[in-house]
């Protein structure tokens, strides 16, 4: 499949246009590989956007796909739940929606997501679980919580999937996906008209088929120019972080990554060996359950005293956590975070960026996790292998992009490139150099 950049090009080239690029994603949207992906397909909507849309825009009348928790005018906003199908019509698209439609993008539909976003698997018991696009013979999860978002853009239905992403829900199925995922610092895109999880980690960003790609769709949702970086990859210095990023990977995931270390190397790349000792002192820091439940709780709390059981189980088991913390030990997470951020930005700083695996292990079948008490420790188990690493970035207040790395034939595994907050460009610049360099050798 072409990207978003080279379809760009062929247009302002006369060699394809709007009309039939529109088609050829309505086509990959109603093919059986994106069966479960789309909650509300907006195919007509999606015709009329391509035909008004001119060759000079940024976005030229070419798909997108929204996740289910963004508000589009005129639409109920769900979330991926049930509880919520009937909410009141949002009275106007969220800023990145309409950022996304000002710059000439297709809306082709509303995606789906684990419901209220609350975890990386992407099952979903009221709208079905999309099939990971990179395994045809035996249906694996797709990561979540972007779950749809990630499948439109693997199978051609959109060359931009709108998500957000609280503990890796853009990464993660971007990683097992075989994509591009790009978390940009959280402050850079406006989170208004998208149904919070937790207000201080959420972050709005998107999935896309390259790093190019993910350049182009950053500009847009943050209304800013990027600062291109043409270095070669030996002028950045780069980092491995040995403990718990490293933690107990699969042995696939392990030989990915470390052949995409050897090709960075083989390309001039200058990586090197780090501890960082802060990580030690996350499992304390969230002991009292973290930013996302409690925020989620003090949302959810009205909504599931009115229809608790039509929530999903698993969701609501984890928002009802939220309930148990109290007011001084959430200012003292507040507190203990900022002094976290504060001494792990000091070990960062001689670094450009810094590489791990995205997750620790490959997609699982969607069997072992399905819907189902009998299944819910194994589905907790995964959940937390997925969110392990791309958590630690939110915390953070970071920024981070998944790319592949090369698996010969295997299952997919990302490559994350990342750092503090407001390095965006660089691990972009850096991103870009490093696609290259994998896919060239």
């Amino acid at each position: 499949m072409h990207d978003l950049h080279a379809t760009r090009l062929a247009l302002r080239a006369g060699r394809t246009d709007a009309r039939a690029e529109i088609e050829r994603a309505i086509a990959a949207a109603g093919s059986p590989a994106c069966a479960h992906v789309f909650t509300r397909p907006m195919f007509d909507q999606a015709r009329e956007d391509a035909a008004r849309a001119r060759p000079e825009q940024p976005l030229a009348g070419l798909a997108f796909s929204a996740k289910d928790l963004f508000d589009i005018e005129g639409q109920a906003t769900p979330a991926g739940s049930k509880v919520l199908a009937h909410a009141p019509a949002a009275k106007a698209d969220a800023p990145a929606v309409a950022r996304l439609r000002a710059a000439g993008a297709a809306l082709v539909g509303r995606t789906n997501m684990t419901e209220f976003a609350f975890s990386g698997v992407g099952v979903n018991p009221h709208h079905g679980t999309p099939a990971n696009a990179s395994d045809a013979a035996t249906p694996r999860i797709p990561g979540g919580s972007s779950s749809g978002a990630a499948i439109s853009v693997a199978t051609g239905a959109a060359f931009i999937g709108l998500g957000s992403d609280t503990g890796g829900s853009i990464r993660i199925p971007a990683a097992l996906n075989g994509i591009v995922g790009f978390k940009s610092t959280a402050r850079l895109v406006p989170a208004d008209g998208a149904l919070p999880l937790s207000t201080t980690l959420d972050t709005v960003c998107a999935m896309t088929r390259s790093v190019r790609d993910a350049v182009i769709a950053h500009e847009v949702l943050a209304a800013r120019g990027v600062t291109r970086g043409n270095a070669p990859l030996a002028a950045y210095r780069l980092a491995v972080p040995t403990n718990v990023f490293l933690d107990g990977l699969e042995p696939a995931v392990a030989a990915a990554f470390d052949g995409a270390l050897v090709r960075l190397r083989t390309a001039g790349a200058r990586v090197e060996e780090i501890s960082l000792p802060p990580l030690a002192d996350l499992p304390s820091i969230n002991a009292t359950g973290g930013f996302s439940a409690a925020e989620a709780y003090a949302w959810h709390r009205l909504l599931l005293e009115r229809s608790a059981a039509g929530y999903d189980p698993r969701v609501a088991r984890r928002i009802v956590n939220g309930a148990h913390m109290k007011a001084h030990e959430y200012i003292e997470l507040v507190h203990a975070r900022r002094a976290w951020i504060e001494r792990m930005e000091g070990l960062l700083s001689p670094f450009d960026a810094l590489l791990s695996p995205t997750v620790p292990i490959t997609a699982p079948t969607i069997a072992s996790v399905a819907p189902g008490a009998e299944r819910d420790d194994e589905f907790f188990r995964i959940n937390g292998l997925l969110l392990r690493n791309p958590s630690i970035i939110n915390m953070l207040d970071g920024c981070a992009i998944s790319i592949p790395c090369p698996v010969g034939g295997g299952l997919p595994v990302g490559l994350m490139i990342w750092h503090a907050a407001l390095h965006d460009d660089a691990v972009l610049a850096i991103a870009a150099q490093a696609e290259q360099a994998l896919q060239a050798a």
